[in-house]
């Protein structure tokens, strides 16, 4: 039987495509004839995914059938890995996430993967994720899922904790820290050998060895970030400098992940207010489906977009699509080929950052929260690398995001919100137990079409 690998969310512009290309690249998967899968509830997105994959498989002479599908059970019948990176109507929800609580006064930094924010945008994830994992464990309860879904963290420990299946976590984040870490010391990333462990989007690098000598290169940063200009790419690395000054190590990936879980890193992003920026005078944008413009940090050089733009959700301009082509198919360096080439084929790979179940490999942190850590791959199997030991001021800041996100999926499974206020008072942006009430109360008002049916037991008669 050939492999069959499955694309959850296939229909998406940017994980679809680059994950296709992946795969028509890999003379090792390829040698399998493998069947591809390609699912998203979008009929028309995913069928443009499959033309783009025909194409490319036919220009690279690659024996790779490739099917699409709406149905979720079809896709998932006989699956050896399911790859998955779904979201729905990400830009206007994540901009409700951001605002609503900083209106409620929550200085919360993004509102993705952390704060309150993170705790709404995974509760609306977690349905479709745990839907994967159920139906893999009746369809394909012996494949391996590799998700790159946000919140990343949050999600994989409600797959692992409540699903049947094999839950790997993916995300390139450790590569940002990797290449700021490359520009102080002023040497190529390749160079570098860095080993990190934390949490996905909050993890230290361990770590940071010439690949070539085995030198420590840990005082050569210290010295050189000492003496930097502290304007340099301020708005990204600003809080990650003042992080290794006081605790000793970088952290990865930058100030917008970074600060969600800390409750004194405004100071130190200062593009935080215009994310998502509309004047409140003229309404409430969502009532009238509007979206209002997002930048991820002043790298995007607001200053370039034209006065008068077209309008696009989420974007304060619109930016070229810069996937692969058929012309000129480029790998995405993304982790789950070379993960399923060592499965499957067994090629080995080192591998960056994987998100999995503690086991005791991060001592400090309980051993059933998933952590990242760097890890080796072939046909014996995924090991996570020993990692040293991190001090305790770093290991206390994510032991309160572990019990969050703990307590987050038990909010879930148990449909109380009562448990998720628990979650939400032990966030570092909390100020209010009042505000922390009506935060909830008013996010399942405003998105109770996408949040699952949580409710105050606590208020339902005796």
């Amino acid at each position: 039987m050939s492999l069959h690998l499955v694309l959850i969310g296939a229909g998406s512009r940017e994980f679809g495509p680059a994950t296709v290309t992946d795969i028509l690249l890999s003379d090792a998967l390829c040698a399998q004839e493998p069947s591809v899968t390609l699912m998203d509830l979008d009929a028309g997105a995913v069928e443009a995914t499959r033309a783009f994959a025909a194409a490319l498989a036919q220009a690279r002479s690659r024996p790779v059938h490739f099917h699409a599908t709406t149905d979720l059970q079809e896709a998932l019948s006989d699956a050896d890995f399911v790859i998955m990176a779904v979201e729905r109507r990400r830009y206007f929800y994540w901009s409700q996430d951001f605002h609503i609580p900083r209106s409620l006064g929550f200085q919360q930094i993004y509102g993705e993967n952390g704060g309150p924010g993170g705790l709404f945008h995974a509760l609306r994830n977690m349905p479709p994720s745990l839907e994967v994992v159920e139906g893999m464990g009746r369809l394909c309860p012996d494949a391996v899922l590799l998700n790159y879904t946000n919140p990343l963290t949050k999600l994989c420990e409600a797959q692992t904790r409540l699903g049947p299946v094999r839950v790997i976590g993916l995300c390139h984040g450790v590569f940002a820290g990797m290449e700021q870490v490359a520009a102080l010391l002023e040497r190529p990333v390749h160079s570098l050998e860095i080993h990190s462990a934390g949490l996905n989007h909050f993890t230290w690098f361990t770590s940071i060895r010439d690949r070539e000598t085995g030198a420590d290169l840990y005082p050569e940063l210290r010295e050189r970030e000492a003496r930097a200009h502290w304007l340099h790419d301020f708005d990204e690395i600003a809080l990650s400098r003042i992080l290794l000054r006081t605790y000793g190590l970088w952290p990865s990936p930058g100030a917008n992940h970074i600060g969600e879980y800390l409750a004194w890193a405004g100071d130190l992003l200062p593009s935080q207010d215009m994310q998502f920026f509309h004047d409140p005078a003229d309404g409430d944008p969502w009532e009238s489906d509007r979206v209002p413009p997002w930048i991820y940090n002043l790298r995007d050089r607001p200053t370039d977009t034209p006065l008068f733009h077209p309008a696009r959700e989420g974007r304060l301009k619109p930016s070229p699509h810069r996937g692969p082509t058929v012309d000129d198919p480029r790998p995405s360096g993304e982790l789950a080929i070379p993960i399923i080439e060592g499965l499957a084929a067994g090629v080995p790979h080192d591998l960056a950052a994987v998100n999995v179940p503690n086991r005791g490999a991060l001592p400090g942190l309980p051993d059933d929260a998933v952590v990242e850590l760097p890890a080796q791959v072939d046909a014996a199997g995924l090991r996570t690398l020993p990692v040293e030991a991190l001090p305790e001021a770093a290991l206390a800041l994510l032991r309160t995001q572990c019990s969050i996100n703990h307590l987050l999926v038990q909010a879930y499974e148990e449909r109380s919100r009562d448990r998720l206020l628990q979650a939400l008072l032990l966030d570092p942006s909390t100020r209010s137990y009042g505000n922390a009430v009506r935060l909830i109360d008013i996010m399942f008002e405003r998105q109770a079409d996408a949040l699952p049916a949580l409710v105050w037991h606590r208020r339902q008669p005796s």
